[in-house]
């Protein structure tokens, strides 16, 4: 039986598919399914990467064999070519079928011994993913529709759902789905009484963009594609081309990022010079982000560097936070090694030494020995998709404190002087989209709770205005209000109706929403990129 042992772990390669054991964010134990991306040898003990499928490649690592359930080890089969009539080979199947190979018995380690080789169940949790943006043609300037009474019976599109499950990679619907959800309302749902109900605040909107986005509930049983917006546009200036992924760049290649008084554990690969990539620590100058080798490289460094914040110019400053304005063409060397930083949290985007078309915008807090880097967001000088962000991030030592929503506040602070609307480029991380949608709701809701008629009557707002007030793009505004479930079908028209739940949330996260932005400490002046001379 101990040549059974030291015979498992020897027949894995890369390419086999197993249960993982790991503890999720609730401390529990689970199984999932893994694939093992890469095999090393480390001073007589193998390692094996892995990454969890329909998990974030944020989460893989190395793993030992105990870990491992050989039980149900999955092989990949060899690819066969296929032959043609002419006796030419065809092309391989895209993703070869694998075969289950028992293996006998193994005397495990007692960690694995203990969970008896078996799968445990791992909780579902249902995932509710809506398109953030989907485009629908241009709509005319329109009048304000007349608000109906909420008696009756109104109907209620839903939001686009997907079966229950694991979180996934991807945070766009395919088309079809994009369809089926904005095209098609659900159930009637019926209103409480005539007239106004306590509970609820009722507001008219112009119909036509609405209607043109979700369809009119009485072609609900039509199933005609004719003028139906497409998906999302994934095209962008940083948008990750994927077929390009190869087994190294699928593998984290830093262990860990000393800057400053923090150390930084990466999510992804980052293409900084092989030679650093085998140091268990990189070290970061905080100021200009210049990476070196080691701690006592740095210390020399900073005898030397003279930045105490990030070059470029200061255009806002509220207590301890302060934004700098950095321009990729003049300040080259700072922008890529930013590039090369952000790429370690970053996955979906690609990475441009070219940094010359870009604006990078990068909030700092202020402390006694300096301005401290929290995040950025990128943009380009010019955008023809009316993109106002194309990267953004929040380094990790500073998420889950209302930085995230300070940054793209910030953003659409810059559209509103630009005189813009503005949109950020797709497609968004799973963290990216929730704190976006999380943003859009909470503004759309502000402008419609400070809504009040002199006369009583109930509010009239249109979507073009509340986008012209936010400056968030108009597909946006639609999007959102059909994520919140705000809008009702009711005579011919769409309204907005404001629950007591959805008052009684906004005002809660309000008060947790500390840091704002004030547009009296922005100091900008947009300029005119589509004159070559300012670049």
């Amino acid at each position: 039986m101990a040549a059974s042992v030291q015979a498992g772990p020897a027949e894995i390669v890369e390419g086999c598919r197993l249960p993982v054991l790991r503890k999720n964010q609730d401390n529990e134990v689970e199984w999932p399914l893994a694939e093992i991306l890469s095999v090393k040898d480390l001073t007589g003990k193998k390692l094996f990467y892995v990454h969890y499928i329909d998990f974030n490649k944020r989460l893989d690592e190395w793993v030992t064999h105990d870990r491992l359930d050989l039980k149900k080890i999955q092989f990949p089969k060899k690819e066969a070519k296929t032959p043609t009539k002419n006796g030419l080979s065809g092309s391989r199947p895209n993703s070869p079928e694998r075969e289950v190979r028992k293996i006998p018995e193994l005397i495990l380690p007692p960690t694995a011994a203990s969970a008896g080789g078996k799968s445990l169940p791992v909780p579902k949790r249902k995932v509710e993913v809506v398109s953030p943006a989907t485009p629908v043609p241009p709509v005319p300037e329109t009048t304000q529709a007349s608000v109906f009474p909420q008696n009756g019976a109104a109907r209620r599109p839903s939001a686009p759902t997907v079966p229950p499950g694991r979180k996934r990679k991807s945070n766009c619907l395919s088309a079809d789905e994009v369809r089926d959800g904005e095209r098609r309302l659900a159930a009637a749902v019926p209103f409480t009484g005539p007239g106004f109900v306590t509970s609820d605040k009722t507001f008219g909107v112009d119909a036509a963009p609405i209607s043109e986005f979700l369809g009119s509930p009485e072609e609900d049983s039509q199933d005609s594609s004719d003028g139906i917006p497409s998906a999302p546009r994934m095209t962008g200036s940083l948008v990750s081309d994927r077929s390009h992924d190869d087994i190294i760049t699928r593998m984290k290649n830093i262990e860990c990022i000393e800057l400053g008084r923090h150390r930084l554990k990466p999510w992804y690969f980052s293409p900084y010079p092989q030679e650093l990539t085998v140091l268990p620590v990189l070290y970061l100058c905080e100021f200009c982000l210049k990476y070196l080798k080691s701690l006592k490289c740095l210390q020399r460094h900073l005898t030397k560097c003279n930045l105490r914040h990030p070059p470029g110019n200061e255009i806002y400053r509220k207590g301890t936070i302060s934004f700098f304005e950095i321009d990729g063409r003049k300040n080259k060397s700072y922008s890529q090694n930013l590039c090369l930083l952000a790429k370690c949290f970053l996955d979906h985007k690609t990475l441009y030494y070219d940094t010359d078309p870009f604006l990078f915008y990068i909030m700092t807090e202020y402390d006694s020995k300096g301005f401290h880097i929290v995040g950025y967001f990128s943009k380009e000088k010019e955008s023809t998709e009316d993109y106002n962000v194309a990267c953004i991030l929040t380094l990790p030592p500073y998420q889950r404190r209302g930085y995230g929503k300070l940054l793209i506040e910030f953003s659409y602070e810059l559209s509103k002087v630009e005189g813009k609307t503005g949109t950020p480029e797709k497609p968004l991380s799973d963290l990216g989209l929730l704190s976006y949608r999380s943003y859009w709701s909470q503004t759309i809701l502000e402008i419609l709770m400070e809504l009040k008629t002199e006369t009583g009557e109930r509010p009239q707002i249109t979507i073009n205005e509340i986008s012209e007030i936010t400056s968030i793009k108009k597909e946006d505004v639609i999007s959102t209000l059909q994520y919140l479930n705000l809008i009702n079908y009711y005579k011919g028209q769409y309204i907005l109706t404001l629950s007591e739940d959805i008052v009684e949330g906004h005002e809660r996260a309000m008060l947790k929403r500390i840091l704002r932005i004030d547009s009296k400490c922005l100091h900008f002046t947009p300029k005119d990129w589509s004159k070559r001379g300012k670049w």
